[in-house]
Order: C-alpha cells, then sequence, then structure tokens
C-alpha cells in the first residue's frame, strides 16, 4: 500500500507537466514556452527588466579601472548612439548637393516644397523649371496657378524648411531629409537599447540602418517616404518609452512581501489607473504627421493602437491581473484612443493650415472653392465650405490613388521588396573620360547613377531575422519580437492589395528600420544568451561580428551607386548583381 500511495504521489507530482494540452507538449518540441514555467521572483525585474552591462572580464582584458569601466557604462546609453548617429551624419552630409540635379521625383516635392513655404498650396510650373532653377539658383518667380497634388502637405512643409534656410537648390530640398535621415539612426539606436535592454544591440541596431543603401539614398533626396519614416519611427519610439513609463507606475504600485519582494497583486494589476501619459499623446503627434505626409501611415496607426492596447494587456497580466483584458479594455483602451487618433486627425487638419487659409474665390489651392461652386447644395451644407471643399479633394485623390496603374519602368511588385527584386534607378548619366569624375584612363564612357537600392546582404539576412522573429514571438511570446513583427507588417502587408498599383521598392524604407532592429535581435541570439560558455561565446561572437563585416563591406561596394560617382562601366556591370537591377 505504501509503495502505491508513493507510486501515486509521484505520478501527482508530474502531472503539471503530463497534463498539459497535447498541442503544448508538442509545441515544446519547437522552443514554445507555457506562461506557468516563465520565470519567478521578483515581479518589478519582469515589469521593468534591468539593462545588461559588460562583463567585468572584459574590462580586466582590456585592462579598464572599475572606476573608468563605470563611467564608461554609465555614459555609453547616449555616447555609444551618439557615436553612430556622428558617422551616420557625416556619409549622409558628405557632397549632399550631388549630383546636381532634379533627380527622380525631386521634380515635384522640391517645386511643391519651395510653393507651399510661399504660398500655402502648390503651383503648376513651366516644363523647364528644373532647368530654370538649377541655372538661376532658385531665383524664379514661383507661379500662381494652383496645382492638383496627391500628397499631403506635412512632407513637403519639412522640405520646404530646408530650402527657406539654405535656398532653393540641390542642397536646400536634400537638407531635411538628411537630418531627419542622420536623427533616425540616433532614435533607433535609442528604441533598440530599450527594448533589448542591450547598449551594444541598440546601436548595431543603429549601425545596421546607418550603412543601408536604401536609407542613405533616401536620406540624401527629397523625397516623402523618408520623412514618413522618421514618424513612423518617432511614433514607435513615444509608445515604446510610455510602455517602460506604465510598467514602472505599476511595479512601484505592487505591495512588497515582509521580505522586500514584490509579487503579482491582482486587486492592484486589475484596477491601477495609469493617469495621464503624455508620451502616448506624443505618439499621437507623430502619427497625425506621418499621416499628413503620406495616408499609408492611416495603417500604421490602426496597427500601433493595437499594439498598444495589448502591450496594456500584458503589464496587467504580468502583475497579476485576473482578467487583463477587461482592466485593458476599462481603464486603458478609451484614454489610448483619445491621445492617438483625435489628436492624429486634429494634426491632420492643422498640417492643411496654408491650403485652408488660401482665398476661397478661385486664386487659392486647388478645389480651395469647390464647396462655392460645384459643391452647392446637397445635405451636408452646414459644414464650413472649407471643410466640404478639403473632404472633396481628399475622395478625388483617394481615386486617383486606388486606380493608378500607369505602367512604370521601375515598378515593383511587394512580393519582390524584402529580396532588393527591382530597385529605383534616381539618376544615371554615362560621362566621357575626364568628365563628372570619370578617370581620364577608362578608355570607354563610365556609368554614374543614383540607385534606391537596400544593402544586399543586409536585406537578404533580414529574410532569416524576420523568421526567427516571429518564431520568437509566437513560441517565446517575446514582446519586443511582436512589436517588430508589428512595425515590419503595418508598413510592408498592406502593399499587397494594390497588386495592380504602380508601387516601387523605395516604399520600403517605411518599415525598415524594424527590418533592422530583427536583424539585431537574431545576431543577439547568435552570439548567445547570458551564461554561456566561453566556448559559446566565442564562435557566436566571431560568426556575428563576420556578418556584420560583410554588410559593411557591401555598403562600402556599392557606394558608388549610392552617391552618383562615376565608375568605369565594367566597374558598374559588376554591380549589378541580378538582372532585374538594369
Amino acid at each position: 500500500m505504501t509503495s502505491t500511495a508513493s507510486s501515486m504521489d509521484l505520478r501527482q507530482g508530474q502531472a503539471p507537466h503530463d497534463q498539459r494540452p497535447s498541442w503544448q507538449r508538442r509545441l515544446r518540441r519547437f522552443g514554445y514556452v507555457p506562461a506557468e514555467d516563465a520565470p519567478s521572483g521578483d515581479v518589478r525585474d519582469r515589469l521593468v527588466p534591468p539593462y545588461a552591462e559588460p562583463s567585468p572580464r572584459l574590462w580586466q582584458a582590456l585592462g579598464v579601472s572599475p572606476v573608468l569601466a563605470e563611467r564608461i557604462t554609465r555614459w555609453s546609453g547616449w555616447g555609444g548612439p551618439l557615436l553612430v548617429t556622428l558617422m551616420a551624419g557625416l556619409m549622409r552630409f558628405w557632397n549632399l548637393g550631388s549630383p546636381r540635379a532634379v533627380i527622380f521625383d525631386e521634380t515635384y516635392y522640391a517645386k511643391d516644397a519651395w510653393a507651399l513655404v510661399h504660398r500655402g498650396f502648390e503651383v503648376n510650373w513651366d516644363k523647364n523649371a528644373n532647368d530654370l532653377v538649377l541655372q538661376t539658383h532658385g531665383h524664379l518667380a514661383i507661379p500662381t496657378d494652383a496645382a492638383y497634388v496627391v500628397h499631403p502637405p506635412v512632407g513637403k512643409y519639412v522640405i520646404g524648411l530646408g530650402e527657406l534656410i539654405f535656398g532653393f537648390d540641390p542642397f536646400g530640398w536634400r537638407f531635411m531629409t538628411a537630418l531627419l535621415g542622420t536623427l533616425s539612426v540616433l532614435l533607433l539606436c535609442r528604441i533598440g537599447r530599450r527594448m533589448f535592454r542591450s547598449t551594444f544591440l541598440g546601436c548595431l541596431a543603429g549601425a545596421l540602418m546607418a550603412v543601408d543603401g536604401l536609407h542613405f539614398v533616401m536620406s540624401r533626396t527629397s523625397l516623402l517616404d523618408g520623412v514618413l519614416m522618421f514618424f513612423v519611427l518617432a511614433a514607435f519610439g513615444c509608445l515604446v518609452i510610455d510602455r517602460d513609463r506604465a510598467r514602472e507606475r505599476l511595479a512601484a504600485a505592487l505591495p512588497a512581501d515582509p521580505d522586500g519582494r514584490v509579487r503579482p497583486h491582482a486587486h492592484v494589476a486589475d484596477t491601477f489607473r495609469f493617469g495621464l501619459r503624455p508620451w502616448r499623446w506624443a505618439a499621437g503627434l507623430m502619427l497625425g504627421l506621418a499621416i499628413g505626409t503620406k495616408w499609408n501611415g492611416l495603417y500604421i496607426l490602426a496597427a500601433f493602437c493595437v499594439m498598444a492596447v495589448l502591450w496594456d494587456v500584458g503589464t496587467r497580466k504580468t502583475a497579476g491581473a485576473v482578467c487583463p483584458y477587461a482592466a485593458a479594455l476599462k481603464y486603458d483602451t478609451g484614454l489610448a484612443f483619445l491621445a492617438t487618433v483625435p489628436v492624429a486627425i486634429a494634426v491632420y487638419l492643422a498640417s492643411w493650415t496654408g491650403w485652408i487659409l488660401s482665398p476661397a474665390d478661385g486664386t487659392g489651392g486647388y478645389y480651395r472653392n469647390w464647396a462655392a461652386t460645384d459643391g452647392k447644395g446637397g445635405s451636408w451644407t452646414f459644414l464650413p465650405d472649407w471643410l466640404r471643399s478639403l473632404w472633396h479633394y481628399e475622395h478625388e485623390v483617394y481615386k486617383f490613388h486606388i486606380g493608378l496603374t500607369q505602367p512604370h519602368t521601375y515598378q515593383s511588385n511587394p512580393w519582390s521588396w524584402i529580396v532588393l527584386g527591382r530597385p529605383v534607378s534616381y539618376f544615371y548619366e554615362s560621362p566621357n573620360p575626364g568628365v563628372d569624375g570619370c578617370p581620364s584612363d577608362a578608355g570607354q564612357k563610365c556609368a554614374r547613377e543614383v540607385l534606391a537600392i537596400g544593402t544586399p546582404l543586409l536585406w537578404w539576412a533580414a529574410c532569416f531575422a524576420i523568421l526567427y522573429v516571429l518564431w520568437r514571438w509566437a513560441f517565446r511570446r517575446d514582446w519586443r519580437a511582436g512589436a517588430i513583427a508589428c512595425g515590419i507588417a503595418a508598413g510592408y502587408l498592406p502593399w499587397f492589395m494594390y497588386q495592380e498599383r504602380t508601387i516601387f521598392l523605395f516604399y520600403a524604407v517605411v518599415f525598415l528600420p524594424f527590418l533592422c532592429l530583427a536583424v539585431a535581435m537574431m545576431i543577439g541570439a547568435i552570439v548567445g544568451p547570458a551564461g554561456s560558455s566561453d566556448t559559446r561565446r566565442v564562435v557566436g561572437a566571431s560568426s556575428a561580428g563576420v556578418l556584420v563585416l560583410l554588410i559593411a563591406w557591401n555598403f562600402i561596394y556599392f557606394w558608388p551607386l549610392y552617391t552618383g560617382t562615376a565608375i568605369p562601366i565594367d566597374s558598374w556591370r559588376s554591380r549589378m548583381w541580378l538582372d532585374t537591377w538594369v
């Protein structure tokens, strides 16, 4: 009887594992970790994880004293990102005015920006306006005839600010995109550091974006997508900070046991109010500026709002909430909506102030007088004329966007973006030897091109990194992987709804920061987790170092194609790795 009882007790002790659903037992072989197996201990460490610090053995190997090591660690949180940003800025501002030409869609946005900052609305320019701008250094009269444009004004106001400061020339209209491109590297370093709790991985993510060709080219070209990327990344960063602040407040509200250890507390977690959350309101501001740059910011607004609410659910669940979804719905969702959607709408409407204040007598912005002419009558006449006219304008723009199917040489399907199937040539010339930088001994014409293409090895590594973060999110329930996947999906997946529309690879710059975060996270896994053996760390660090060096070399190799540097035609052909790149 005793032996039987002991046998029964033994089986009962195994029950927590053996009695789990079969799907959990099957998924464990793929790395799935059930919730009950999550690390226990002080819940404050789960709500607000500490930042990783370099091993003391590293400082000893480098001969650094403990006092100096402590100072370096303390200052590296900002010092490291600023060094990476300095490197990115030097590359982006170097010879920024070259090529001295109106390249690709600068023909629209550079001139629209100049008109906006002077008249408040876009105008129709003469066909030879590009040549006149370059010949006169921007000293030419601005037309008065309003133009029909299909993108909101924020991005063009940003470009126009650089033109106001430095003049209506290539350097002036590229200055702000270069500045925002540089600052986006700083943002990514700090966001990555906060997410991974590692200065090294944060700086690595920023450094990867600094040496990405698509980000580099978009930072040196006055197009709207680089501006959109900056506001999207800034909004994401605000939400990450808001998540940390909320978790810190809840951790501080949880009671401690007699030993000083904080345990989950159901009542506190279910009823806690986070109060004012300024960083969430800042995210709403940034998302409004994103939508005011290009409309695809709407998809990102929706995705980020859902992500933020799910973060609140996870925060309450970690703190011990019995009904985390109900608590988040009751206390968090309404305020989250108010802090983002109405704020974004208000910012978007405010961005049209120049158009709204323009005359409604036919001499103002395009369609500004629609409500007083073609739009008379109807059931919405109680609304202000400017609002009815703006709504009509937006409706016409929507019809344009969904009906844009005119073929273009460099258009591409979104299926091919991740593998860089079809890049976009912004500028191409074939200078003779001794002209425009072409070596005098070249023997034949050179190629001088600005090609909007990502650093190939980085993007191809990102294909594997996406799979890694999806696995990490699904099987390890890692919020960082889920956030990265959300950023990629919000910027990428909506384009698959427009298979027939004329779209381009450079639209992918919007979710590029999240690709870099994914690669940095994968490299962190390659290096190995804390507590790994020395052999594992050496092998992992060596492999990760080789990958990073190859990506940096790849950027240097394609440098002439990013900067419009003249190279012999054979050297240009050697860089056309795929037939679709020509």
